[in-house]
């Protein structure tokens, strides 16, 4: 049994933070694990995408069409675009941050209405104000973590473990923020 995540976000929200959390996290619980970024224009506030794919022997971290398990939106537009990969049953757990694209800055075009009430209309839906929870811990970058925490909760991994990872995992003068900010994730 193969379980597929895909994270995305947008360049500097701590997606490849996040997919080497998760991925060190269900290596301790034994699982084979196989993580892929795809880097898109992430220096310039574009698009970034990460796979994480695990269980007893993963070939390939590529997630296909209608494959993943959770997308993990950190940005309500990169859900919306990532919406093609979520598999029947599959469930989404969104940031209802909005970072404006390029085009929008420039404004060649709009930043869609309604993506939320789109997104809940066609799937199995959470949306969370991450970036209210990450400032509330301490530090507005801990948005990632907080949607791990979100993504924890649903899992049969050890609130312990997630915990252990984060400190093996995080610098140290951000480890307390980040803690907080997976507890209030994870409580939600």
């Amino acid at each position: 049994m193969t379980k597929n995540i895909m994270i995305v976000g947008v360049g500097g929200q701590g997606t490849l933070l996040a997919s080497r959390i998760i991925g060190k996290t269900v290596i301790k619980e034994g699982y084979d694990v196989k993580i892929s970024e795809v880097h898109g224009m992430s220096q310039r506030g574009g698009s970034v995408v990460t796979y994480v794919k695990f269980g007893d022997k993963v070939y390939s971290p590529i997630i296909d069409k209608g494959e993943a398990d959770i997308i993990l939106a950190f940005e309500k537009l990169e859900a919306m675009r990532a919406l093609p990969f979520l598999k029947k049953g599959g469930k989404m757990i969104v940031n209802n941050q909005e970072i404006n694209p390029m085009p929008v800055i420039t404004g060649a075009a709009q930043y869609p209405e309604n993506i939320t009430e789109k997104l809940a209309e066609k799937v199995d839906l959470t949306v969370v104000d991450a970036l209210r929870l990450a400032e509330e811990a301490g530090n507005f970058k801990s948005v990632n973590v907080v949607l791990i925490g979100v993504m924890a909760k649903n899992t049969e991994i050890a609130y312990e473990k997630w915990v252990e990872v984060i400190k093996e995992t995080v610098p140290e003068k951000f480890l307390e923020a980040n803690l907080k900010a997976f507890e209030l994730g994870y409580n939600l």
